[in-house]
């Protein structure tokens, strides 16, 4: 899954490692969460967002594309 952590983290004037104590992560699971290589749980999806103060799907993309588009039309 795709993500823009580390842009808002950029925004917000926070580390890696100041975002993981704010989350109570490590900072390897904001590391492999901003890489793609691990997809958070929703319930830490969701703090993000908060912290933030912005919409999961803000941050959140899906990774391929044209998943958004209806498979099928009624």
């Amino acid at each position: 899954m795709k993500n823009r952590i580390k842009v808002y983290r950029a925004l917000h004037d926070l580390t890696q490692e100041a975002l993981a104590d704010k989350l109570a992560v490590t900072r390897q699971t904001i590391l492999a969460i901003e890489k793609g290589k691990y997809d958070p749980s929703l319930d830490l999806a969701f703090r993000i967002a908060e912290l933030f103060g912005i919409p999961v799907e803000k941050i959140f993309l899906r990774s391929s594309e044209g998943e958004d588009k209806p498979q099928f039309e009624d």
